[in-house]
């Protein structure tokens, strides 16, 4: 499949069959994620991988917008513990971690959704109490994952407006 095919392919799936997510598949999505750029090759995050289905339900319960039925989630952590100012750039590391996932998923025909968790403290709180995180390992999101049971199209969400050319203001026009 060629790269913007794919991105374009990724959507967020919220409708998942029974199937089980394999382990080869999981190891595949988690390889894919530690692909991502890090900033001063810090690389603070962590993954934790859901299978269990009580768990899976105590995230359902906790995330305003993680209802779905997925076998599998992983959520994306900054463990800020690695020291060496892990602090500043771990969204951005866990983020581009996370899209590679997400990417992923999208190429090996399985569909998912990431649900924040993070900036949002009562969910960071809630999930790292779930997860049982130590202390300095703050989850970014869940990305639930599953075979899906929708389909969605392919599709962007270019829009020019938002789009300056050298100084903001100043309309991009592609010839």
């Amino acid at each position: 499949m060629e790269v913007l095919d794919l991105i374009f392919k990724r959507r967020s799936i919220r409708k998942f069959t029974d199937e089980p997510v394999s382990e080869a598949q999981i190891d595949l999505l988690l390889q894919a994620a530690m692909a991502a750029p890090s900033a001063m090759n810090l690389k603070p995050w962590h993954f934790v991988v859901i299978t269990e289905a009580e768990i899976l339900k105590k995230i359902n319960r906790t995330l305003i917008f993680g209802k779905m039925k997925a076998p599998c989630a992983v959520s994306v952590c900054g463990d800020l513990r690695i020291g060496k100012r892990a602090d500043r750039f771990w969204i951005q590391d866990c983020s581009a971690a996370t899209e590679n996932l997400l990417l992923a998923a999208a190429g090996l025909g399985l569909g998912a959704v990431w649900c924040a968790v993070t900036p949002i403290t009562r969910y960071q709180k809630q999930i790292a109490e779930i997860l049982s995180l130590p202390q300095g390992v703050i989850p970014l999101n869940v990305i639930f994952i599953g075979h899906p049971a929708e389909e969605k199209p392919p599709r962007t969400q270019y829009d020019p407006k938002n789009i300056s050319h050298n100084t903001f203001g100043n309309p991009w026009q592609a010839e």
